[in-house]
């Protein structure tokens, strides 16, 4: 299974500039934990970091710092962990250990920023492995007891 299968196509982006009230409504708006944020002028888009819900929580709120006061420039992550598209799960989970981040950027073949996976999208599609695993047994187990023959006891 690779990263085109379970990554999210809703890319949420935010100026530097945005309030982090602004950011929390966006998240929530959008139902998203992360905003990539990209410069304020021009607004082409492009990625310069990540704020997660996580960076609101820990890095202003639990400073003290007022959510009209501080800017996601204040709080975000520069720079912005990728991974192609066509890449495999192991490899998302290897970035991910290897960056110390719980969210990657997926590319398209030409460079550009198609999705976002979360370490929850690979919990998720993993989960859903083993799910399929435990079928197998299920059904080996139901296969051997449906051929199965009872053998008489003898008696004494």
């Amino acid at each position: 299974m690779n990263l085109e299968q379970i990554s999210s196509r809703t890319i949420v982006r935010a100026p530097r500039s945005c309030r982090l009230r602004e950011a929390a409504e966006m998240m929530r708006r959008h139902h998203v934990g992360a905003l990539i944020v990209t410069d304020d002028e021009p607004h082409d888009g492009n990625a310069i970091g990540i704020v997660t819900d996580r960076d609101l929580v820990l890095q202003a709120m639990a400073e003290g710092i007022g959510p009209d006061e501080a800017t996601l420039a204040d709080v975000m992550t520069e720079g912005l962990a990728t991974i192609e598209q066509g890449a495999e799960i192991q490899a998302a989970i290897k970035t991910m250990r290897d960056n110390g981040v719980r969210r990657l950027g997926v590319k398209a073949d030409g460079g550009a920023l198609v999705g976002v996976v979360a370490f929850d999208d690979l919990v998720a599609a993993l989960a859903a492995q083993f799910t399929y695993l435990a079928g197998i047994i299920q059904n080996e187990r139901a296969r051997e007891i449906e051929q199965s023959t009872e053998v008489p006891l003898l008696a004494l």
